[in-house]
């Protein structure tokens, strides 16, 4: 009689194990459509794995929470869930939503940084992206030890903040924002451009200031060598590169730039402006693109010395005074 009970105990406890298991495979594998097809769920920091299957219960993503729980005690346990944000897409298995989240396959946002900008006017760009906000970007901005072995006198990242286009999950550390796109200048900045540098007998600070004033002049790309042509006859015979973006930068700096550049301004007193003092400014004016760089390493062999907005976008660019004066006339007399 008592073997009669175990083995009946035996075959309903082996019965339960299979449905069970059946019951797991079919919540683990069987592909759940949900609305919308694509749902964006943030875990946080700090949620355990009860709070994660809750709400992707809520959000239609799994159908039991429980399976969801035992599935991940089973299977994935003690590997944790990473926190973030993810883009979940309909129809989705459980088991690929756990392989998600154990993996931590967070979304990644596409942030483009335009060429020519400050470090002042790139921060809005990833602020929406950053865990420790405004203060963390300037302090991470601050932080020259990532470029001290190509310039050791920065005293921040201006300039090396390179113009791409990234791909940063929500709540990234302004470190590895930051670190992201000096790693992408010093990739770009190529030991044949470092070469190039020191035939020139610039360093790579020099380099980069001069592709920022560059970038600040034109932005036609095919302008881009002639004004770096300009810029560096300009410097070897010591005349001023009376650079117009200098000064806006200075002013900026320390905000009183209203958006028009008057005679007064010219007269400003900042190592900044090239009107007033000769030789490169301190440091670059924005963090230059690739275009930029090239063509401040690799000037046209032009004689010019001067040149003056044509109104269009693009510049008329003279070998003499006396034709740049005629330019002058021409193009600004019209304005």
């Amino acid at each position: 009689m008592f073997l009669k009970i175990v083995k009946t105990g035996f075959a309903l406890a082996s019965i339960s194990l299979f449905a069970l298991l059946v019951w797991l495979a079919v919540s683990l594998y069987r592909p759940r459509a949900f609305t919308p097809g694509e749902i964006f769920v943030e875990v946080e920091k700090g949620m355990g794995a009860s709070a994660v299957a809750r709400l992707l219960e809520e959000s239609g993503i799994i159908g039991s929470r429980h399976s969801f729980i035992l599935s991940y005690r089973l299977f994935y346990h003690p590997r944790k869930i990473r926190a973030g944000e993810y883009a979940l897409t309909s129809p989705l298995r459980a088991k690929e939503v756990l392989d998600t989240l154990v993996k931590g396959k967070v979304y990644l946002h596409p942030v483009t940084v335009p060429e020519g900008l400050t470090a002042q006017e790139i921060a809005p760009l990833i602020l929406p992206f950053l865990d420790d906000g405004q203060d963390g970007f300037m302090a991470a901005f601050r932080d020259v030890g990532i470029i001290g072995p190509i310039d050791r006198e920065a005293d921040n990242l201006e300039g090396y903040l390179f113009p791409e286009t990234y791909s940063f999950p929500k709540s990234i550390s302004s470190t590895d924002a930051v670190g992201a796109m000096v790693d992408q200048f010093r990739a770009t900045f190529s030991g044949a451009w470092t070469a190039r540098a020191q035939s020139l007998r610039m360093s790579v600070r020099q380099v980069v200031t001069l592709a920022s004033l560059i970038e600040k002049e034109s932005s036609v790309p095919e302008e881009k060598k002639l004004v770096s042509a300009v810029f560096h006859n300009r410097l070897r015979i010591r005349m001023k590169l009376d650079c117009d973006p200098t000064i806006i930068y200075a002013l900026k700096q320390k905000s009183l730039f209203n958006g028009n550049l008057t005679k007064k301004d010219m007269s400003l007193d900042s190592p900044y402006n090239t009107y007033r003092y000769p030789g490169l400014p301190p440091g670059p004016i924005c963090n230059p693109g690739r275009a930029a760089l090239e063509a401040a390493l690799y000037p046209s062999a032009e004689a010019y010395l001067y040149f003056v907005s044509r109104n269009d976008g693009s510049h008329h660019f003279s070998r003499t005074f006396a034709e740049h004066q005629n330019a002058v006339r021409r193009f600004q007399k019209k304005r």
